[in-house]
């Protein structure tokens, strides 16, 4: 970890490490680096985690510490007030940079400056022997322990920042109304948000299966509404790291009949073109199973090669009878919605779809309320 950020501000600061937060909560690395600190910087961290509602004014001001360290690494942070030897004006940082980014995520934030709180704001260096009271009294302890580990034992206010806006994010969400889903949209409605949740850029990998859970999300309702379906049976989904050949699977999503027989199967590639390559490996896997439809569906829709593919194609339907059928994602899930009674089934499958697949992360799901709501973050 870094102790000097040369010439970044400090809303530039802020930002850069709460995508890092963001990204390593996606990888699921923020356990790891909260395990490298030592049970009593845990235990201190735990406790400012649980007071963030009632402790905004310590929260602001650790925050504030930590980053103006991170702005200034030669700067005593325990001497918070400009007219202290060696001090700085850690309110005035406060109130132009670090509460408006507080609110601007929604997390915990005073109205003006965790400086105006009085056992806060006295002409004193939050020392362990700061004399104020802090209630609880746990929360005061924690709160000096952090400030003296950087300044007399060099700990990392990196490290520290990092873990406190994970369990911030965490904080956040938690309290969120869960993952958006709304009623009476129009297809082309649904479709354009559809587009815009599979071809965001994100920090993270997993974008590519979400193509596949809206897929799966309109078979739940078709396995339903259609006769072609009677009598059939959905499989759930795999595991997205999962090979096909590993799993016995002929595609991503797949639908079995009552002797467990395949009888139509659909492959998804997000970001890929479909190819005669594509269609021969295919082939392979499925070519020993009684299967009617193959579908593969791209998110790229250009299609080259197209004689080539057709051939393929013709060649499969003469040696095994099965229909191979090739379409863009899109045009195949208007078509899907199309069919079905109540688009809103399709909306509310492809939402509880997020939240249980593991491959989805934070990440996409804020994505699909920001989305929803027409929020830019």
């Amino acid at each position: 970890m870094t102790s000097t950020r040369k010439g970044k501000s400090h809303t530039e600061i802020l930002h850069k490490i709460y995508a890092r937060a963001l990204t390593l909560m996606n990888e699921n690395k923020i356990e790891s680096l909260f395990n490298s600190l030592s049970n009593t910087e845990r235990s201190h961290i735990i406790v400012i985690s649980e007071n963030f509602e009632r402790g905004k004014g310590v929260l602001t001001v650790l925050i504030t510490s930590l980053v103006h360290k991170l702005y200034n690494a030669r700067q005593d942070i325990r001497r918070h007030q400009d007219n202290m030897k060696g001090g700085y004006s850690g309110r005035g940082i406060d109130t132009r940079y670090i509460t408006p980014f507080m609110k601007e995520m929604e997390f915990p934030a005073m109205s003006e400056s965790g400086w105006l709180t009085r056992s806060l704001e006295q002409n004193l260096p939050y020392d362990l022997s700061y004399p104020c009271k802090i209630t609880p009294k746990e929360l005061k302890t924690a709160f000096l322990y952090l400030l003296d580990q950087i300044e007399s034992h060099n700990e990392s206010p990196e490290k520290y920042l990092l873990i406190l806006f994970a369990k911030l994010i965490e904080h956040r969400e938690k309290k969120k109304i869960d993952l958006a889903k709304p009623t009476a949209l129009t297809i082309a409605t649904i479709i354009n948000f559809l587009k815009q949740h599979f071809e965001a850029k994100y920090a993270t990998r997993g974008a590519s299966r979400l193509p596949t859970l809206a897929i799966y999300a309109a078979y739940q309702c078709l396995a339903k509404e259609m006769k072609r379906f009677q009598g059939k049976r959905l499989m759930p989904l795999e595991e997205h790291t999962s090979s096909d050949k590993s799993s016995g699977r002929v595609g991503d999503i797949e639908i079995r009949d009552a002797e467990d027989n395949v009888f139509e199967a659909v492959e998804i590639k997000h970001g890929i073109k479909i190819n005669p390559q594509l269609i021969r490996d295919a082939y392979e896997k499925f070519k020993s199973h009684p299967i009617q439809r193959y579908y593969l569906l791209s998110t790229v829709e250009d299609i080259q090669d197209g004689e080539n593919i057709n051939k393929e194609i013709s060649r499969i339907s003469k040696i095994h009878g099965c229909q191979v059928i090739i379409n863009g994602i899109y045009p195949s899930l208007k078509y899907y919605l199309r069919l079905l009674h109540n688009t809103y089934d399709f909306i509310d499958n492809y939402v509880e779809n997020l939240k249980r697949d593991k491959t989805i992360k934070f990440e996409h799901k804020l994505k699909w309320n920001e989305i929803v709501s027409g929020v830019k973050r």
